[in-house]
């Protein structure tokens, strides 16, 4: 199994659809963070957003954790503020899916672009911005070499924000193509590997317990309720290896049961701006803060004593690429 830490790394202006006026502010925070990181020998992904690559002091940032072979940088698609701007900023133009295909395609290579002439490496991992990944989004991928993608939340759907529907797809890692953006059954075809967020389940069936959920909470008045009354009782428990969302006991408890099940991978992820307090919902306060980072540090801590190694995402997607066998991943992806 490895470890890799996926850091959605973008401006301070949470829920801000605006194409331009953002700051970048809590990148400040990231040497603290990178940090952290050296000290578990963990190597970062940070998935980089428009205003991020424009603004210098975060390059410089960045570039200097990149140049001493600190990190990765990978590209994470805001719509709303890459150029080309093209109609209405909103909520639903926020999911790059819901774009026109060329203005996804023209979007992505813009921010690709940039990051090229910014950090003097071509991208070869990608994240949509708020999840906003589809069929299209892969095309686009495909187009411009890129070799891994990370925009899925397995067993969750954005549905109800206008996004996707992950609901039926599972946390292990899979081979996709342009035409099959949910995974194709041949090993041999070119493709890229997607390596989703990883959402688990404490329950060892995760498909039984996801068809459960999904049973139980379809009515949307009744969904919230109903699944902490699910949670408390133990019947059915999803949970995110994300430390803005889970607590470290609880990412712990998903790691061992995803070490368990024999998922070759955990996919750590969170967003840049909960490096600081007020910038995100989940760090309101400095108390907060020094939480976020105490259960980061636990789950770290917890996979160096367990002897997983961390790598980026790149380099996890190429040894999955190497090694791809579909038998052993058939019976998970779905599951």
């Amino acid at each position: 199994m490895k470890l890799i830490l996926t850091i959605d790394t973008e401006e301070d202006n949470w829920g801000d659809y605006r194409p331009t006026g953002h700051t970048v502010r809590n990148i400040d925070r990231i040497p603290e963070l990178q940090r952290i990181c050296d000290a578990f020998v963990v190597r970062p992904t940070y998935l980089v957003s428009y205003p991020v690559v424009e603004d210098d002091r975060a390059v410089s940032i960045l570039r200097g954790i990149l140049d001493r072979g600190g990190c990765e940088i990978g590209t994470h698609c805001h719509p709303w503020n890459t150029p080309p701007f093209e109609g209405e900023s909103n909520a639903w133009n926020s999911m790059l899916c819901n774009l026109p295909p060329s203005l996804q395609y023209r979007k992505i290579q813009t921010l690709h672009d940039l990051i090229l002439r910014r950090f003097g490496v071509t991208a070869t991992s990608f994240r949509s911005g708020r999840w906003g990944y589809g069929p299209e989004v892969a095309r686009v991928l495909h187009a411009l070499g890129y070799k891994v993608d990370s925009s899925i939340t397995p067993y969750y759907s954005w549905a109800d924000s206008g996004g996707p529907d992950f609901s039926d797809i599972g946390p292990s890692p899979y081979l996709f193509s342009a035409d099959f953006p949910y995974g194709v059954a041949n090993p041999g075809a070119e493709g890229l590997i997607e390596i989703p967020a990883t959402v688990g389940y404490l329950q060892d069936n995760f498909e039984r317990s996801n068809r459960i959920l999904k049973t139980l909470t379809r009515n949307p008045i009744k969904r919230f309720s109903l699944w902490a009354v699910l949670s408390k009782l133990g019947f059915v428990n999803r949970l995110w290896l994300c430390p803005e969302l889970c607590d470290g006991p609880e990412m712990i408890k998903l790691a061992r049961r995803m070490m368990k099940k024999g998922f070759p991978v955990l996919n750590v992820f969170f967003h840049s701006p909960t490096l600081q307090a007020g910038l995100s919902p989940y760090t309101k306060t400095p108390a907060d803060e020094h939480n976020f980072l105490n259960r980061l540090i636990m789950l770290l801590r917890f996979a160096r004593d367990a002897g997983i190694e961390s790598l980026t995402l790149s380099e996890v997607a190429k040894l999955i690429r190497a090694d791809f066998d579909l038998s052993s991943f058939e019976s998970t992806s779905r599951s």
